[in-house]
C-alpha cells in the first residue's frame, strides 16, 4: 500500500463539480492499493499515519501528531500510485490491485483511523474527481507499507 500524505490547511475532492468530501487541518492522502497487499499492509498504514509527527509544537519542531492537533483527514483512492514508467513512456498499472481487492482494503483504512477517533471524509473510489488543497509548509511525505521508501 502506498500513500502520499499532505499536510493541509484545507482540502476538498469533487465529482462533476460537487464536493463530495473535504478537510481543514491535517492530511489530505492519496491512497494506491498494489496486487501484494493484505490486511497486514492495511492496518500498518492505520497505525503510522495518524501517529506522524508532522505538526510543529509550540517550539516550531514538528513533533504533534494530527490526533494530537484535532486535524482531519481527506483520503482519496488514487490506483496511479502503482504507475510503473520506467521502461516505457506510457505507464504499466499491472501491479495495482483490481477494485474487488483494492476497495476492502481501502476502506478498511478508512475506518480504522476513524475508529481511532480522527474525523475522516472521502472521494468516490474509482470516479474522476478533481483533488484541491492547500499544502500546509509544504510538508508531503511518501509511504509504502513494504517500507520501499
Amino acid at each position: 500500500m502506498r500513500c502520499v500524505i499532505q499536510r493541509v490547511a484545507n482540502a476538498s475532492v469533487a465529482i462533476d463539480g460537487q464536493i463530495v468530501g473535504r478537510c481543514g487541518r491535517g492530511f489530505m492522502i492519496l491512497i494506491g492499493v498494489s496486487v501484494e497487499d493484505t490486511e497486514k499492509d492495511m492496518q500498518y498504514m492505520a497505525d503510522k499515519i495518524p501517529n506522524l509527527r508532522i505538526f510543529e509544537d509550540e517550539n516550531g519542531k514538528m513533533n504533534k501528531s494530527i490526533r494530537d492537533v484535532g486535524g482531519e483527514i481527506l483520503a482519496v483512492s488514487q490506483f496511479t500510485l502503482y504507475g510503473d514508467a520506467r521502461g516505457q513512456r506510457r505507464p504499466s498499472f499491472i501491479t495495482a490491485a483490481r477494485p474487488e481487492q483494492a476497495i476492502p482494503l481501502y476502506e478498511g483504512l478508512v475506518e480504522a483511523w476513524r475508529r481511532q477517533g480522527v474525523h475522516v471524509e472521502t472521494g468516490e473510489f474509482g470516479a474522476d474527481m478533481q483533488v484541491s488543497l492547500v499544502n500546509d509548509g509544504p510538508v508531503t511525505l511518501l509511504m509504502d507499507s513494504t517500507k520501499l521508501f
